[in-house]
């Protein structure tokens, strides 16, 4: 019996300690530890400088100067031995708008190295046009290319006509008074933006 009572006249002490413990202000944390979710940064993980975008080896992507516009994406099958294998092959566009221009096929087995290879064939076959003050061409030419043919005209104050893969080839190279005509009746993109890069070929300073 004095154990419980003893037990019993402790407990009112036990319950002011708690509240005295809660009451009690918060013990500073050190300077040198820190929160593991602090380290971390806005970002999430792996975000060490503040939540900006990391490229490889820790530094920040840099946006290229060049526009790019997909003409086409085709799934390719090959037949092998223990079935078929597939890969796709990508076209692309790219350009800056100032007169640079270029066309570029890539092939892998997957998309986003595809494109990668494209981008990087395209810059490889990169043409630079030559432009007037009103963003036009300086005279009518015309290119084939396998079964298209595109003959190009300046029309000052018209704007951009054209159709087909023409189009964007026309847009990101910067040109805007200009009308483009497809004499083939061929569908294939590819081959009707590489005539249209003939053509721009072809133009005089």
């Amino acid at each position: 019996m004095a154990d419980e009572k003893e037990i019993i006249e402790g407990a009112p002490e036990a319950e002011a300690t708690a509240e005295e413990v809660v009451a009690a202000p918060a013990v500073p944390a050190e300077a040198g530890a820190r929160n593991p979710r602090e380290r971390r940064g806005a970002g999430g993980r792996g975000d060490r400088r503040g939540g900006r975008p990391q490229g490889r080896g820790g530094r920040p992507e840099r946006k290229s100067e060049f526009d790019q516009r997909m003409i086409n994406i085709r799934r390719v099958a090959r037949v092998i031995a223990g079935g078929r294998r597939f890969s796709f092959s990508v076209a692309i566009i790219i350009g800056n708008k100032k007169g640079k221009v270029g066309v570029g096929l890539g092939k892998a087995g997957d998309t986003t190295l595809a494109i990668d290879k494209a981008v990087r064939n395209a810059k490889k076959n990169m043409i630079t046009v030559n432009l007037t003050k009103d963003s036009s061409i300086a005279h009518e030419v015309t290119a084939k290319y396998t079964a298209s043919v595109v003959t190009l005209m300046p029309a000052h104050g018209r704007g951009l006509v054209a159709g087909s893969s023409v189009r964007p080839v026309l847009e990101l190279a910067g040109i805007t008074n200009i009308v483009g005509k497809m004499h083939s009746g061929s569908k294939n993109g590819l081959n009707n933006a590489r005539a249209a890069i003939q053509a721009l070929k072809k133009l005089k300073a």
